[in-house]
């Protein structure tokens, strides 16, 4: 049985973000999309539980990994996840899958810190 990434040290975490890394290049360069999707979660999940996530506070604003342009705004923390909602450049406040309702993000999607 498989240790939860909650429960391995970061040396065993970084191993972990390795074989998986080395697995999602085996899925793209072989054009297994949900494969590739799989372990790049899976990656972002490991690499969350490398950070504080006491670093994050409610309130912040930061850019979101992987999507410019696109900010996410913290309303509360449980864990590794965040939990808010998107915003554009303007500050608006962005629909997700047609709600407005809060979503959660690991910490780890988390880019550079614009305001809070």
């Amino acid at each position: 049985m498989e240790k939860r990434y909650s429960d391995m040290t970061v040396e065993e975490l970084r191993d972990a973000v390795a074989q998986l890394t080395e697995q999602a290049r085996k899925a793209e360069q072989m054009g297994m999309v949900n494969d590739y999707a799989v372990q790049m979660r899976k990656i972002q999940m490991a690499k969350s539980y490398m950070l504080n996530p006491a670093d994050y506070s409610v309130g912040e604003v930061y850019e979101i990994d992987g999507d410019p342009g696109i900010y996410f705004e913290i309303g509360y923390m449980n864990g590794i996840f965040a939990w808010g909602r998107r915003k554009n450049q303007q500050g608006e406040l962005l629909e997700v899958y047609g709600t407005e309702d809060q979503e959660a993000l690991p910490i780890s999607m988390l880019g550079q810190k614009i305001s809070g």
